[in-house]
Order: C-alpha cells, then structure tokens, then sequence
C-alpha cells in the first residue's frame, strides 16, 4: 500500500493555489510586482497529496515583469523555527524543467526542492526574496504550506528525572529530565513542569504562566544546562525564604509539534 506525504497549502492572501495579492513586504517604489506564489508537488489541488516516492515539491514565484530584477530566491523554516535549506533556493525563469520552470522568459520563476520523510510534521514557512539590479534585496512575498511526512505521529517519552528530595530555602537547586521523541528531537515543543504548595494549591505566576519550561539549550549560566539538543531538559530554581516549608508536588510533562503529550511523572519535594 502506497503512504503519501500531504502538503496543505494555507494562503496568505485571496486565492486558490496560486496566491495573487495587492500588498507587498517592502512597499519602495520598483517597476517589477510581485503577483502569486504557488507550491507543487506530484499532485496539484488545494490539498496536495504528496508521494514519497518523489520527494521534490516545485515553489514558484510570478512578477509582473523582470525588469530591473537581478534575481530570486527563498529559504523555508521548519515549524520549530530551524531553516530547512542549507543554501538559498535560487528561484529561475529559464525554462528548464530540471527546476521546474517551463517557459523562459514569461516571469514566473521556479525551482524544486525534496522534501524527506525526516522533516518534521507541521507549518512550514516559505520566505521570498527578490535582489533588484543595484544589488538591493528584499523580502517580497510569504506563503506557508502545512506538511505531513507521511509517519505516525507517536507521542514524546520522559524518563529519568533527576530532582532532589528535599531542598533548603534560597539555595538554588538543578533538576533535569530526559525526553525522547520517535519522530525526532526536533518533533519537541515544549517540555515543563507545574507545582503544588504544600496546601495543593497550583503555582501561577503574574503572567499567568502555571507551566514552567525546562531547557535543553546549552546555556549553563542562566539554566544549568550542559549541553544543547542532548535531549537533557534542565532548569534551576530557588525557594525563597517566604516561601511555605514541607512538600511541594511537581508535575513533569512533554508536549510534541503536533499536539500529543507524553507521559507524566509526579516527585514530592520537601521544602525545608
């Protein structure tokens, strides 16, 4: 049985698959607009069915006219922020079905790039950038498409928290736990805690936040955390003396790209 990768265009602007819109990123006077972008893939419709045995989609961009226009390209963000290409995307208008472009010449500039059943599940970002003839670039058009690499996705896994039992008022204290994710570290959206005072009653702070984030960043100095995408989440907390002595619960939890929460684990900590 064939599994597909399904790529779920979301316009920007009115329109179909083809993003036709009035408004530009930079407003400077230039004698070129741009008029749509598209993406391809095997499959074209407003949702496109994506087959991993041609792992390439084709991006288009089309202007008004070229002139004054040196060239074209675009990068693409993953939903966790990470830019998906290692180089710019050149965009062309050559006529080359290599880069997908089928006629030179009539202003409508494309180029291919594969997609992997690696790349993870969720809202892609698509960035256009046109350099003018005096060497000036801009960001022209956005176009975001949403993308399904055609795995299941399997909730994220934590395991081995490493907390201490009990803790003196205002000295500061490591706690770190390990998280795990069949569909890549990168499938990790967040990973937190929450706590209950001894009276059970759940901790929010002033903005509201009851769900304190845990980091795997590398950054000792401010988080205690020894090495970046080691799938180590660490934080450091001190109880201030105000503080209520004897136990406090603290509830661990993960939540993934695409929604799905991991396991829990609960540890008591006696404040003293």
């Amino acid at each position: 049985m064939k599994k597909y990768i399904l790529f779920l265009l979301l316009p920007i602007f009115i329109g179909g698959c083809e993003k036709t819109y009035n408004d530009v990123i930079d407003a400077k006077i230039v004698s070129y607009q741009v008029i749509s972008t598209s993406i391809q893939s095997v499959n074209s419709d407003s949702l496109i069915i994506y087959s991993p045995f041609d792992s390439l989609i084709t991006i288009r961009l089309k202007t008004n006219s070229s002139k004054d226009i040196n060239g074209i390209y675009c990068n693409i963000n993953a939903p966790d922020g990470n830019l998906l290409n290692n180089s710019q995307i050149q965009l062309l208008d050559n006529g080359d079905a290599a880069n997908g472009d089928s006629t030179a010449g009539d202003n409508i500039y494309s180029n291919k790039f594969p997609m992997s059943r690696n790349d993870i599940v969720g809202l892609y970002t698509i960035n256009f950038f046109i350099t003018d003839v005096g060497n000036s670039t801009s960001k022209t058009a956005i176009q975001s498409f949403e993308y399904d690499n055609g795995q299941n996705n399997v909730a994220p896994v934590i395991s081995n928290l490493v907390m201490p039992d009990s803790i003196k008022k205002d000295v500061q204290f490591i706690f770190t736990i390990n998280v795990t994710d069949s569909n890549g570290v990168r499938d990790i959206k967040d990973v937190y805690y929450e706590t209950y005072n001894p009276s059970g009653t759940l901790i929010v702070n002033s903005q509201g936040i009851s769900k304190f984030p845990m980091f795997d960043d590398g950054n000792t100095k401010n988080n205690g955390d020894e090495k970046a995408g080691d799938g180590i989440y660490t934080v450091g907390l001190t109880f201030p003396s105000n503080q209520p002595s004897g136990t406090w619960e603290f509830v661990f939890q993960a939540m993934d790209l695409g929604g799905k929460l991991s396991n829990v684990i609960n540890h008591n900590l006696v404040v003293q």
